[in-house]
């Protein structure tokens, strides 16, 4: 709440006025006057008659001297407009003059600062409280329109003690209390109380006893009484305590504190306290019981006219509220009837459609009047559609159309049969995506929808089953089936039909596969999966790889279809899988054939050759360099050294070095260490022409020989290899390199290298993971620990080292 110290600026309708004629020159001509003070000029005189009264107070003033105030008594004659209007009716009443008025007494020293107001003009010209007066102002009021401003500033008030504020009584001061005092009702009333019940107390005055003032009250007055009454606490009002009453003659016990001003509406006379002395006064009528009675009658009475105008209160606001009610019930009932017209509508076409699946029904269901249905349950009655799950209607009326719409299908033959169907029930049913993505990655096939259990009871049955008839490496029928159906799958089926079907089937293919027989590449038939299966097939990888490696056993670089067979599998084995296969089961061979290749200078067979530089693009480039310094460039030299000692012709042997060089690839000509072989090389044949005689060669071959260090120093080093991140020393660490590599990629690599099948166990799994053949042993992975069943039949964590014994 705002303090009555602040003044409000609420806009009325005095501000409106003033905006649109502050002078009021709508209603008169504007005075000299107004003109010049605007709305604080006097809007009854002009400036003559300003003037004059002027003149008129400056003489008045000047003729009467200058008067003192002392500090004892001053006589002041107050000529107060109240007291005049008084004495002047009292006059016209009487026919007389009322006496003369009386003077009032003040204080020197207590005069009333407010008056004082302005006290500094006697050392002025005066000019300022004519202004202050043209301005409204008034001596002894504030200023302001309403003369509610102070003339003293704000007074600070110090609180006692330490406590918050308000706790030792109100911060107002008593200037503020005075210029601004506050209505207290309760206070007003506690003090009207106090004031009834003392005068029934013993006077200490001389004199007469004051005698008391009866209070009638009419039936309105005691309803307003009891109004206020109310609105004390209930606990309070309805409160009775026991009273003992002491202000009488005689001691008398009250019902409760409403009881002690009403038993004093008269009082007992016979009690004089003149000359301290009781005195008994004689009634002619005196009947106390009667009275009793009459009090006793008027307090009830009183007490029934307050609880009957308040029971008359409360119905009528019972009425209101009843009222009230009844207009909400109305439209509660309205409400219902609609929603019952509605769901009465909804029972009515349900029932039409369950007559009509019964045998005997003249117009039977199909699936068109039912899609027909529900599309007209949803747009018609969409909240009740909601509310009480109508798409389950569809496992009774739906369901077994579908089923029989689908007995006759052949998948692979017509693969987007009943598609378009089954992509409106969609619709119809209100597949919720974000639950089936939730059960595919949770692996959950509880609490499914209509729509899924739509297609996990009437779709895939005959899927499944021809899967399981299903010929493997006719591969092109089965996947058309999966991608156009793909949209109209829950992501959960497709993954367990990849997982649970065809995966196994792949697997079992994998096994029966022989690349020494089959006339077929297994790419031809497993490479068209990837898309749709991805790191899926990862576990048939390990398997083809060992039945690859057994087969090239007896291979020799001059067979083509080795590469044929592995070139295909460049980018979908993993990097250092592909790496490690290489290095174990082609390098050898590679090795092997550039060991028996002959080099000679004067009839030179390339083909060997030919057939180790086909496999540059699949091998990793370390690897190759390291075989080719290991097995060829010794060899090199060594014919390139015996040529230069038996007095040559240098020309034939540069030639025979441009035309090695041409032999290699980029890749590898640009690597550092086949830069030094042929640099090598070069400082050979520069040493064997430092000691000829002959003029001109030593030139020529010093100006061959810086022609091509210049040459190969332009040429670019060679790209990180692919499949090693970094440079090993040996074979073995070239397949590892620095890639980030799992533990399970840690144990196909041991296999590989230790010649051991490792192949996954179709439907065999252990705690929900996939149970692979290691050699002899069975094994599944749990957070990159390798579990192995022993001889007992319990599964236990094992390293690889004793895995790999185990196995053996």
């Amino acid at each position: 709440m705002s303090s009555p110290e602040v003044e409000r600026f609420e806009v009325t309708d005095y501000d409106y006025f003033q905006i649109f004629d502050p002078t009021g020159a709508s209603q008169r001509k504007q005075t000299k006057n107004q003109a010049t003070y605007g709305i604080w000029a006097d809007k009854e005189s002009d400036d003559s008659d300003n003037e004059t009264n002027e003149r008129t107070k400056k003489n008045k003033s000047l003729a009467g001297g200058i008067s003192f105030i002392s500090g004892g008594y001053k006589v002041e004659q107050e000529n107060d407009s109240a007291e005049e209007t008084s004495q002047s009716k009292q006059k016209k009443s009487s026919g007389k003059e009322g006496p003369s008025p009386m003077p009032r007494y003040v204080r020197g020293h207590q005069k009333d600062s407010d008056k004082e107001f302005g006290a500094w003009e006697k050392y002025t010209k005066g000019i300022g409280q004519k202004l202050l007066m043209k301005f409204g102002y008034k001596p002894g009021e504030g200023l302001g329109k309403s003369g509610q401003g102070i003339t003293t500033p704000v007074e600070a008030v110090k609180r006692k003690g330490r406590g918050a504020v308000g706790i030792h009584g109100k911060e107002r001061s008593e200037r503020s209390l005075q210029d601004y005092p506050v209505k207290d009702e309760e206070e007003e009333e506690k003090k009207e109380f106090q004031k009834q019940l003392s005068q029934w107390k013993k006077q200490p005055v001389e004199g007469k006893k004051q005698k008391p003032k009866y209070v009638y009250k009419t039936a309105q007055e005691v309803l307003e009484s009891g109004s206020k009454r109310s609105s004390k606490p209930a606990a309070m009002v309805n409160q009775k305590v026991k009273i003992i009453d002491m202000t009488g003659r005689e001691q008398r016990i009250l019902s409760g504190y409403h009881a002690i001003g009403k038993n004093h509406d008269k009082p007992d006379e016979a009690e004089d306290l003149v000359n301290q002395e009781p005195v008994v006064k004689q009634r002619a009528f005196s009947m106390p019981e009667l009275m009793h009675n009459l009090n006793l009658l008027v307090d009830m009475a009183e007490e029934d006219i307050i609880h009957n105008d308040r029971k008359l209160q409360y119905e009528r606001d019972r009425i209101v509220n009843v009222q009230h009610e009844k207009e909400r019930l109305e439209m509660v009932v309205n409400q219902e009837e609609k929603q019952l017209q509605r769901l009465q509508m909804v029972m009515n076409l349900v029932v039409s459609c369950e007559n009509r699946t019964k045998p005997d029904s003249p117009d039977p269901l199909t699936l068109d009047s039912c899609a027909e249905m529900f599309k007209m349950l949803q747009q018609d009655y969409y909240e009740e559609y909601k509310i009480y799950d109508l798409p389950s209607l569809a496992i009774a009326l739906v369901f077994p159309l579908m089923k029989a719409y689908f007995a006759k299908w052949l998948p692979l033959k017509d693969p987007t049969y009943g598609l378009d169907t089954v992509l409106e029930w969609q619709l119809l049913l209100g597949a919720d995506e974000s639950a089936q993505a939730s059960q595919c990655r949770n692996n959950e096939h509880t609490n499914l929808d209509v729509y899924q259990r739509l297609i996990w009871d009437i779709w895939l049955p005959p899927v499944r089953a021809t899967v399981l008839k299903w010929i493997v490496r006719e591969t092109d029928p089965m996947i058309t089936l999966l991608e156009s159906w793909k949209p109209a799958l829950p992501p959960w089926v497709l993954e367990n039909i990849l997982d649970q079907l065809v995966l196994p089937r792949l697997l079992q293919e994998v096994e029966n596969w022989n690349p020494l027989t089959d006339t077929t590449p297994i790419h031809c038939w497993l490479h068209p999966w990837l898309p749709l299966m991805g790191e899926k097939l990862e576990p048939l990888y390990a398997p083809i790889r060992h039945k690859i490696a057994s087969a090239l056993i007896n291979w020799y670089p001059s067979d083509a279809s080795a590469k044929i067979i592995l070139e295909p599998w460049f980018g979908v084995f993993r990097p250092g899988h592909m790496s490690a296969f290489l290095v174990k089961n082609i390098l050898p061979k590679l090795e092997l054939e550039l060991q028996n290749m002959t080099i000679n200078p004067h009839q030179q067979y390339l083909d060997p050759w030919r057939w180790v530089m086909s496999w540059k693009d699949m091998m990793p480039i370390q690897s190759m360099v390291n075989m080719l310094e290991k097995v060829f460039f010794p060899k090199w030299h060594q014919v390139l050294v015996a040529w230069l000692t038996n007095l040559p012709n240098y020309q034939d042997i540069t030639k025979w070095y441009l035309g090695w060089k041409a032999q290699f690839p980029e890749n590898l000509l640009g690597h550092p260490a086949i830069k030094d072989q042929f640099n090598k090389a070069l400082e050979i044949m520069n040493r064997a022409v430092s000691g000829t005689f002959v003029p001109g060669v030593k030139e020529n071959m010093a100006y061959f020989t810086h022609a091509e260090r210049r040459i190969m120093d332009t040429k670019a080093p060679p790209a990180r290899d692919p499949l090693v991140d970094s440079e090993p020393t040996s074979h073995v660490r070239s397949t590892i390199g620095s890639a980030a590599m799992t533990f399970k990629d840690l144990v196909e690599r041991r296999a590989e290298q230790e010649d051991m099948l490792y192949i996954p166990i179709s439907g065999k799994s252990q705690e929900g993971k996939q149970v692979y053949r290691f050699g002899k042993a069975s094994i599944y992975y749990d957070h990159n620990v390798v579990f192995m069943q022993d001889a007992s039949g319990r599964w236990m964590p094992t390293s690889l080292n004793s895995l790999v014994e185990a196995s053996k």
